[in-house]
């Protein structure tokens, strides 16, 4: 058993989650390779100290790249604001240290570009977080699909909604203002990756996006809002298959609505994420009177669950996706094997927003581009 030192950068919400993450994945899966919290930075060095004491650090770094440097840090998390995402990968690859990256991958499709080049370039593992995808529930359902449960699948529909900012007196922040920080910026990118998982490459799309509360109060007055609330994609799949996606975060009453339909000519799946522990699974098979949805509930049946429980029903929850992820990031570091989801898969869902921004300003529909 090995230790491997950790550097964090960024404490805030995802920041904590990681944080917890590495403490507790020795525990929850015996990895081989054992997390040292050995460093951790954020906005100020005051804010790092904060962090440090409250998470069980080490050392609080005055900066990234003082972390980065460090010769005790091993490998690098990234849960810092987008737009820091590609500097900070950049000079950590340059290191010779492996990075885990926070969702999206860059706050461009050119950042995103740079960074898998990086990676690629120097030959160190590289993960990208959709932790979402990593439920239980939700790894059953690839293999369900893998093994053709529902027959050959014709049509897709995934959201992503959220009612953080639905009400219109909600001030002003950060996510009011640019392209990256909106809907398509930020929340479109886990159900896209879902949606690739689940059914392969898009081939083709139309979007649509828009702004509903143009102006949201701010300490000096009404504050213009530059980016988009919601927006819908009609897609094809490479595998003919069509399929709809749709994001918000004025979407009333939904809290966590990463959710999905399949329908195959065998079967449905249905699944949401505020019903985590569940997935919804139609045969058409047997009489036609006694045909319908079976809710099947997660247990040590399924993929990653007995690690945290050994009683089906009682489920697992966000944190744990986060402990999955920690775990897949350490395995890739041991065998130096690339484990799924990879920067290169982080830049295919950045083609697909890119892609969206496109076709919504001008109407059409667009391929996407490899």
């Amino acid at each position: 058993m090995a230790e491997i030192g950790i550097g964090l950068i960024g404490g805030g919400y995802m920041g904590k989650a990681h944080a917890v993450a590495m403490a507790a994945v020795g525990a929850v899966f015996d990895t081989a390779l054992r997390p040292r919290l050995e460093m951790i930075a954020a906005g100020s060095p005051a804010s790092a100290e904060r962090y440090r004491a409250a998470y069980g650090f080490a050392r609080a770094a005055p900066d990234w790249q003082a972390l980065v440097a460090d010769p005790r840090v091993e490998a690098v998390v990234i849960a810092a604001p987008q737009a820091t995402h590609r500097a900070i990968a950049e000079a950590a690859f340059a290191a010779g240290k492996p990075v885990f990256c926070e969702k999206p991958l860059g706050a461009s499709l050119a950042d995103a570009t740079a960074m898998t080049a990086a990676a690629e370039a120097a030959g160190l593992p590289n993960m990208i977080g959709f932790n979402y995808v990593r439920t239980p529930a939700t790894q059953f359902v690839r293999r369900l699909l893998a093994k053709g449960a529902i027959g050959q699948v014709t049509w897709f529909r995934g959201e992503h909604t959220e009612d953080f900012l639905a009400d219109p007196q909600t001030p002003a922040n950060w996510r009011t203002s640019g392209r990256a920080n909106g809907t398509l910026g930020d929340l479109a990118p886990h159900m896209i990756n879902c949606a690739l998982a689940l059914m392969g490459d898009i081939a083709a799309l139309s979007a649509q996006a828009e702004t509903l509360h143009a102006t949201r109060p701010g300490p000096d007055g009404p504050v213009t809002v530059d980016n988009d609330d919601q927006a819908q994609m009609m897609v094809r799949f490479a595998s003919g298959a069509m399929g709809h996606l749709y994001f918000s975060r004025v979407a009333t009453g939904r809290k966590m609505g990463y959710a999905y339909e399949i329908h195959g000519t065998k079967g449905a799946i249905r699944f949401d994420q505020e019903d985590q522990n569940a997935v919804w699974l139609y045969r058409a098979e047997g009489p036609e009177a006694t045909r319908g949805f079976t809710k099947v509930l997660t247990g040590p049946a399924h993929p990653d669950y007995l690690a945290f429980c050994q009683g089906p029903g009682h489920g697992t929850g966000y944190q744990d996706q986060i402990i999955i992820e920690a775990r897949d990031f350490l395995r890739a570091i041991e065998t130096g094997e690339p484990v799924w989801p990879t920067f290169r898969d982080g830049l295919s869902v950045a083609r697909v927003i890119d892609t969206a921004f496109t076709a919504a300003a001008d109407g059409g529909w667009h391929t996407v581009q490899d």
